[in-house]
């Protein structure tokens, strides 16, 4: 099967068991996803889903959350690990939306990530999840798939990213990548497949006998 011929059944296939995308983190505003996003980092997106509404309660906007110091947001999302970094990030960049951004989440790339524990893929996150502009956010489901496919390298993160909006229509984008996601976690596991053994896999190199190595981020 030609890369072409990958690409075409990984968006039918993927459409036909994931008709619809929900967006897994729980959020009713743009500043509740972004601290979301944020706390997903090295976290399960189920763990911030469990913690967010005790902080959102307190504070669901920058205004309130500056209210808050530091040591209590701590308190709050420190089951989501990284809590003294993710804590003072949050703070600051609340400070900084404050100040800024009259309070509101900047739609604009470059400025999400100016914040304070924002990086691209955060970014991308809000900007398409979000916004609903076009990105595609690469976490380690969708960079060890992308390679178990033959559709990177895998050199890093960031190749990903531009070898699959190279290959995928940019209409596409948004709702692919948490297709990927959700098929990484259900079916195209770390350790439940090897590049062997779930459908896709199976589908794209049916004579691939042994497990292929992946790069992690």
């Amino acid at each position: 099967m030609k890369k072409f011929e990958r690409v075409e059944y990984i968006i039918s296939y993927l459409d036909s068991i994931y008709p619809d995308t929900p967006i897994p983190l729980t959020h009713k505003n743009h500043y509740e996803l972004l601290i979301a996003v944020l706390l997903s980092a090295q976290c399960t997106d189920e763990r911030v889903n469990q913690v967010t509404p005790s902080l959102f309660s307190l504070a669901n906007n920058p205004d309130m959350m500056i209210k808050l110091n530091s040591k209590k947001i701590y308190e709050i999302i420190k089951p989501c690990g990284l809590g003294p970094k993710k804590s003072k990030a949050i703070y600051d960049l609340s400070n900084i939306l404050v100040r800024e951004y009259n309070s509101q989440v900047p739609e604009s790339f470059e400025a999400l990530e100016s914040l304070p524990g924002v990086g691209h893929k955060t970014a991308s996150v809000v900007m398409s999840q979000g916004f609903g502009h076009p990105a595609f956010p690469v976490d380690t489901h969708i960079h060890r798939l992308a390679q178990r496919w033959g559709l990177t390298n895998g050199k890093n993160v960031s190749q990903t990213e531009k070898d699959l909006k190279r290959l995928f229509p940019i209409e596409n984008w948004n709702k692919l990548h948490l297709q990927i996601i959700f098929y990484g976690r259900e079916y195209c596991t770390a350790r439940g497949c090897d590049g062997t053994k779930c459908p896709i896999c199976k589908t794209c190199y049916p004579n691939r006998k042994k497990p292929k190595k992946t790069n992690k981020q």
